[in-house]
């Protein structure tokens, strides 16, 4: 039997997007694959289409170690708007609720602030894309049912309020996965007494992807698609750049065969525990991720092949 060819071309690395309003996540996600035509492409967790900013793009092989950006720590920025409640957390919703905002200070909020800085319970929205008995939250939530979800931990690495004028509060947010920035606004409005929503959201950074101004923008893309499209590669980052913040190992070519069979290898002066980032010193190559194992030998978990 006939294998179908991939349509597209293989394109291996990591494109910081900047998304744009007004989009999903995976809209974003396809308008990217098709201007490099790329046969293989996913994204590594999902911004609001209200959202905008750091969306990472991984490619081919790239694709592989999506699952760790996932769960990565990402930093936000924000606008709330206090004393009005919509039934998405943002703008985007319906009002459910109006009232007066209470005369707030600086200190009154970060107090408020305090209390939601650190470890946390917190409990996710209708509007999202968890699943209730294989039901999408957010399909329950477009026929006016809700059901009861449970408490999640989450932590709040850091809280800052930027601004506060005219009800409307900005925030710097740097947080843990799986964190609601809406869910997180909408309980800071409630202990201040009035309810708040989130009227604009921009994502910063994404674990080691702490450069913004590496991001590249959709109409960017498009214009260098029309103009240069072959340039277009050159804005791929490698795919080893969103695990630098792992330690490295350097194997040599013996090291390097035996882990690329899938053997654990025992390497000296390796850490003693964790996730690293596997190269083949003697050709300065990327060849994969690995974990350091109980007897202390690295054992490849993930294997590239660019």
């Amino acid at each position: 039997m006939a294998h179908r060819r991939k349509r597209g071309r293989p394109v291996n690395g990591v494109l910081l997007l900047d998304k744009p309003p007004g989009l999903s996540s995976n809209q974003a996600l396809q308008r990217v694959k098709k201007i490099f035509f790329a046969q293989k492409a996913g994204h590594t967790g999902s911004l609001d289409p209200l959202a905008t900013g750091m969306l990472p793009i991984c490619f081919g092989e790239a694709t592989k170690i999506s699952n760790f950006l996932l769960t990565a720590d990402k930093r936000y920025q924000l606008v709330g708007r206090l004393g009005v409640t919509t039934n998405t957390g943002d703008a985007e919703g319906e009002v459910t609720s109006e009232s007066g905002v209470p005369g707030l200070d600086e200190r009154m909020i970060m107090e408020v602030l305090q209390g939601f800085t650190g470890t946390i319970e917190q409990i996710p929205p209708m509007f999202s894309a968890l699943k209730h008995q294989g039901e999408r939250l957010y399909n329950l939530a477009r026929q006016g049912i809700e059901v009861v979800r449970e408490p999640r931990t989450i932590h709040i690495h850091e809280l800052v309020l930027i601004a506060y004028k005219d009800g409307l509060l900005e925030l710097d947010v740097k947080c843990s996965k799986g964190t609601y920035i809406r869910t997180l606004v909408e309980d800071i409005g409630q202990k201040l007494g009035c309810g708040a929503h989130v009227v604009e959201l921009r994502r910063l950074t994404v674990g080691p992807f702490q450069d913004s101004g590496k991001m590249v923008k959709l109409d960017q893309l498009e214009a260098m698609l029309a103009e240069n499209k072959h340039q277009l590669d050159d804005l791929l980052l490698p795919i080893d750049s969103a695990l630098m913040d792992w330690p490295d190992v350097q194997l040599n070519a013996d090291m390097a065969y035996y882990l690329l069979q899938g053997q654990p290898v025992q390497v000296p002066r390796a850490p003693t525990r964790g996730w690293v980032r596997l190269y083949n010193s003697e050709k300065q190559q990327f060849i994969g991720v690995g974990q350091i194992s109980d007897d202390g030998k690295v054992a490849p978990k993930r294997l590239f092949h660019t």
